[in-house]
């Protein structure tokens, strides 16, 4: 079974990065798929940008809003989409997840948070 697989029609994926010491660090995030891989958008602060930064080997499974698992782990390595690939992104993100996409940008805006796109490769796919 293709790893993609998995993760269709869900949508919360659990994102495992992992400190300096190796100790996984868990956050289920919103995502979408696009071309072969798995994209999700955080804060430019966050911790989980740091962590990649340093190691951009992850795993992924899909997960419910709370973490709980709904299917096995897959590891993939990490990346930062560039500028140009962001709006295509956005887009199947909006047709996603419609309002709720729109009320949580507004928020971050408000707040004036940074937001990165990553994009993440599953091995073997």
């Amino acid at each position: 079974m293709d790893p993609l697989e998995a993760f269709s029609n869900q949508q919360y994926m659990n994102v495992e990065t992992f400190r300096k010491s190796g100790e996984g660090v868990r956050t289920p995030v919103w995502f979408v798929a696009l071309n072969g891989e798995l994209c999700f958008t955080t804060e430019a602060t966050s911790a989980k940008v740091k962590r990649i930064r340093r190691e951009p080997s992850v795993k992924v499974a899909p997960c419910k809003v709370n973490g709980e698992l709904l299917g096995d782990w897959y590891p993939g390595k990490a990346r930062f989409v560039s500028a140009d690939e962001k709006p295509a992104i956005e887009k199947v993100y909006s047709r996603k997840y419609g309002f709720q996409k729109f009320l949580f940008e507004l928020f971050a805006r408000l707040r004036g948070k940074e937001r990165l796109f990553i994009d993440i490769k599953l091995e073997n796919t």
